[in-house]
């Protein structure tokens, strides 16, 4: 399970369609309703927050909105909840960290959205998540 800190922007086709049913199946597990990935690590930071569900709904709301930017048909009525919560704090090093696994992805999946980012210098984070502190 990857739930990305960086802007769904960022993602080519492929991983746009993966963050979806992945924050779907997140949003399955912070509700109770699976056995498996209950105790995965990308979740720890939605279950520490106030209200998990509307966190990940939140999440869910950002992707499904770049989703329509580019013309796909992803079921709004999949996410449970859309709440104003306050965005998730996360470092700068992971998010440049996951920017530059996701470049690896680029490379080999995209070439031209590869290109068009891997001399970016000011990465911009999903909007549910704010770099709060600098490892």
């Amino acid at each position: 399970m990857r739930l990305w800190s960086v802007h769904p922007k960022y993602l080519d086709t492929k991983g746009l369609v993966a963050l979806w049913r992945e924050s779907l199946l997140a949003q399955k597990v912070l509700q109770g309703n699976t056995k498996g990935y209950r105790h995965h690590p990308q979740l720890d930071r939605f279950k520490n927050t106030e209200n998990p569900i509307a966190s990940i709904g939140m999440y869910l709301y950002h992707v499904y909105l770049e989703s329509k930017e580019r013309g796909y048909n992803f079921q709004f009525s999949k996410i449970i909840t859309i709440e104003d919560v306050p965005r998730i704090g996360i470092s700068d090093e992971l998010l440049k960290s996951e920017f530059q696994h996701l470049l690896s992805k680029l490379q080999s999946r995209d070439n031209e959205r590869y290109k068009q980012y891997v001399l970016l210098e000011e990465i911009v984070p999903h909007p549910c998540f704010e770099v709060s502190y600098i490892e």
